[in-house]
């Protein structure tokens, strides 16, 4: 061996472990996260959705330590920033913050470019908020069997209202409709804001909504809450009845989670998962959750996915009997 070999085997070994470096992917690479990650609110900036992708930010990026932008890339129903995500590299620098719409129920009413289960991995829940039957203040029902009577018996004169075509709260409309017998009108309109103020105008009888949209008109008083789609009462909306107890087997709520890229390695998702579980449990954003009427819940990604799935069952079935196409779609 001559003195030289050694020196040009430690090049030829450091100039090895180079190549082998290069070889992994970027996440490997110094370890993860190891620069911003982009969080994909597929909706506009100020809904309910940003709100609450909103509220988790600062605790995911403190706990990740880099730093975690919420970025809106609204249009198509949510599918749009959704399908972006789906595209994504699988490093886990672009998650999408998504919710029922996207994420479960559009592609039942219209083909979407991506697959909800084989293209996006989900990774947690981070709020559940049941959907919730409103009315008018000044509604001559007072309980829920006394809106059954009133809407039995003025037919298609009544009508419900909803945040779009193929939204939550139309599907849930269509399935009130269905379930207990009715046959009230629905009128979609662009989004909770509009909505919501149709119904302060008095253009509404009825509508689904969420914690979230109609917090404002009734706090102010000009709302009412009369039951939830929770399958039992709960301490989400306090001292609401479930609809269940008066159209058995009635349930209907709206989910938010986080969900990456389908080929995000499992060391990434478990630090994903476990920054958005830190997040949710914070006193501070259990606190906002909770004033908005919407449950703090995280979830196993095997629990979201699960969810999902239930979801695509519950409401095909409603989707084909009514013959929904989803036309457009703002909210959930």
């Amino acid at each position: 061996m001559t003195t030289t070999s050694l020196p040009r085997r430690a090049l030829l070994g450091a100039a090895c472990a180079a190549l082998a470096l290069g070889a992994l992917p970027a996440w490997a690479q110094g370890g993860y996260p190891n620069k911003p990650i982009r969080m994909i609110v597929p909706y506009a900036a100020g809904g309910s959705t940003d709100q609450l992708a909103r509220a988790i930010q600062q605790s995911m990026s403190e706990t990740l330590g880099q730093t975690v932008i919420v970025e809106n890339k609204p249009g198509a129903g949510g599918t749009i920033g959704t399908d972006y995500v789906a595209k994504a590299a699988p490093d886990g620098y672009t998650l999408v913050f998504g919710n029922t719409g996207p994420n479960a129920v559009v592609s039942l009413m219209r083909k979407v470019p991506y697959d909800e289960l084989k293209d996006l991995r989900p990774i947690s829940t981070v709020a559940i908020t049941p959907m919730i039957l409103a009315v008018p203040a000044d509604s001559p029902a007072k309980t829920l069997k006394d809106f059954l009577a009133y809407a039995k018996k003025n037919g298609n004169a009544l009508n419900v209202g909803s945040v779009g075509n193929g939204s939550l709260s139309h599907l849930t409309a269509e399935y009130f409709n269905e379930a207990a017998g009715l046959r009230m009108q629905h009128i979609p309109y662009n989004g909770g804001a509009p909505m919501m103020t149709a119904f302060a105008g008095g253009q509404l009888q009825a509508a689904f909504v969420t914690g979230l949209d109609g917090a404002t008109l009734v706090s102010s008083g000009r709302v009412r809450y009369l039951a939830v789609g929770t399958p039992k009462a709960t301490e989400t909306v306090p001292g609401l009845q479930a609809i269940a107890d008066e159209v058995p087997g009635f349930r209907s709520s709206a989910w938010f989670g986080v969900l990456a890229p389908k080929d995000t390695p499992e060391e990434i998702v478990t630090k994903l998962h476990d920054a958005i579980v830190t997040a949710v449990a914070r006193p501070e954003v259990r606190k906002m959750f909770s004033a908005r009427n919407v449950e703090a819940r995280s979830s196993t990604p095997q629990e979201l996915e699960k969810l999902i799935r239930d979801e695509m069952g519950q409401w095909g079935p409603v989707v084909r009997k009514a013959n929904i196409q989803m036309l457009s779609l703002i909210h959930i």
